[in-house]
């Protein structure tokens, strides 16, 4: 007997206002953002992409011209935050942009717990976050730090109060 598997269908994007929306939440009210440079490069229901482009301001070594630790941490952070917003968004896509976007007030790191892999050197670096469980009062995500190159810099996992 062949057994038939269903691929589910690829989550629906968002509209350009939720984007434009979210980004400037993200971009420009979370001032602490502006300070580290971050800036959104995707936004989709189940990832979101951002980069930080390297600044005298955020070295950490200065004989190597490494990152600081502190960038790093606070980025995954943010992006981990950031990818439950997405995911929030994307549960109540029955409600109109606006409203989704109300809904991230108690929004609040609880945890987390970067691993750092290898020295932060470079021109600019690429985040990743995805949420791997979105309940109902906490979420839980895993982030990605890498290199211009693509190589992996640093991973975290968080978890996000959400209610």
């Amino acid at each position: 007997m062949t057994q038939h598997t269903r691929t589910p269908p690829p989550p629906a994007e968002f509209e350009p206002a939720f984007i434009l929306g979210l980004k400037s939440i993200f971009e420009e009210k979370i001032v602490f953002n502006q300070v580290l440079g971050l800036k959104v490069t995707g936004l989709h229901p189940d990832h979101v992409t951002a980069r930080i482009d390297m600044r005298r301001e955020l070295v950490g070594h200065f004989s190597y011209n490494r990152i600081h630790g502190g960038v790093i941490s606070a980025g995954l952070d943010a992006m981990g935050g950031l990818a439950v917003m997405a995911a929030i968004g994307a549960r109540h896509m029955d409600e109109p942009p606006e409203q989704r976007l109300h809904r991230f007030a108690k929004l609040g790191t609880i945890d987390l717990r970067i691993d750092y892999l290898r020295p932060g050197i470079g021109d600019h670096f690429e985040l990743r976050a995805e949420v791997l469980r979105l309940g109902s009062r906490v979420a839980s995500t895993r982030m990605e730090f890498r290199g211009a190159d693509g190589k992996l810099l640093s991973t975290g996992a968080g978890a996000y109060i959400v209610s």
